[in-house]
């Protein structure tokens, strides 16, 4: 009987280089009062958001996650030809097949590189990143792009006072590639399927294919459940990161949670007990609820205006529809 070789891949894997795209219009408090019954200081009390960008008709998630990941591989310093494999977590790519991330990796300039979509709302960048880290140690690429791009402007219900204000789009990118030193830790990641009616898609496409309802299918969510899931439980699951990358609160350098609520990352960050030392992103306030891009775009404007920098050890956790979570402790590029 023959025997398998093993592959030979990188001891370890860490984070090369980030880049991020924010589409060019900049949407204020007021548009959204255009449609709900509210206030800017209800918007801002209750998630922190005080703008959010949406992309025009030429800002798809191809050119967005194309901008995103230029900057990310020449942040890197290597050459698209070197990408190896191109992941691609998005729920708001309305092409049912092919996967974007073929398009994506043709235009960046990629020698054939492996591409495919995940599903996995706003844990889905801690997915990728998980999946380009075993990618990279088992050999089967020696660079992997992992990005996080999303239109949730298309899935937003502008009447729905609930959820007509915390959505904005863009993408975020990172160049994941060898190390010969733990820069990535372990991931502590699951699904707790029995609240998945907590976030979801109105109606099926094919409900609205046949007629069966007249508006386009839209994101709803039951606010006060996702908060106390979130509050609660994925301040647990950002500990076990920290325990299983051997970290402790007073080490850690940076916190980038998802960016979903500015109030669920404050009660994180008092759960955690993280010292006033630790720089905490809150790109919300700016940006919006940006999904599986919000972790990148987080990560890379901290780094662009000085807050972290190369080298620190920053705690990563993405939650949401699934309901799915991921976290994992990293060094920035």
């Amino acid at each position: 009987m023959a025997k398998i070789k093993a592959s030979k891949g990188a001891p370890y894997a860490r984070i090369l280089g980030v880049g991020g795209y924010r589409p060019t219009r900049v949407v204020p408090n007021e548009v959204i009062l255009e449609t709900i019954d509210s206030s800017d200081e209800w918007i801002r009390s209750r998630s922190g958001i005080q703008t959010r960008h949406w992309a025009s008709d030429e800002e798809t998630v191809a050119t967005m996650s194309v901008e995103a990941s230029g900057k990310a591989i020449a942040d890197a310093g290597i050459a698209a030809g070197q990408i190896g494999a191109v992941i691609v977590s998005t729920v708001s790519h309305f092409k049912q097949t092919p996967a974007i991330a073929t398009e994506i990796a043709d235009r960046l300039g990629t020698d054939k590189a492996a591409a495919f979509d995940i599903s996995a709302g706003c844990a889905g960048f801690g997915y990728g990143l998980t999946l380009a880290k075993g990618l990279i140690t088992e050999g089967s690429a020696e660079h992997v792009l992992v990005i996080g791009v999303e239109r949730l402007s298309d899935l937003t219900d502008l009447e729905d006072r609930a959820t007509a204000f915390l959505f904005g789009d863009g993408a975020g990118a990172v160049v994941v590639g060898p190390s010969n030193e733990p820069a990535i830790g372990p991931t502590i990641w699951g699904s707790e399927g029995d609240k998945s009616e907590t976030i979801k898609q109105t109606v099926p496409w094919t409900d609205y294919r046949a007629g069966a309802v007249d508006r386009f299918p839209a994101i709803t969510q039951e606010g006060q459940a996702v908060f106390r899931w979130a509050v609660f439980e994925m301040a647990k699951v950002a500990q076990q990161a920290l325990d299983a990358a051997g970290i402790g609160a007073d080490e850690l350098d940076v916190f980038v949670p998802h960016q979903a609520n500015e109030r669920i990352i404050d009660s994180m960050v008092k759960t955690l007990k993280l010292p006033e030392s630790v720089t905490v992103a809150r790109d919300v306030r700016t940006t919006g609820n940006t999904s599986a891009a919000s972790i990148p775009l987080a990560m890379e404007r901290l780094l662009a205006t000085g807050e972290a920098k190369s080298g620190d050890t920053a705690l990563v956790i993405g939650f949401g529809a699934g309901l799915v979570y991921a976290a994992t402790v990293v060094t920035l590029p």
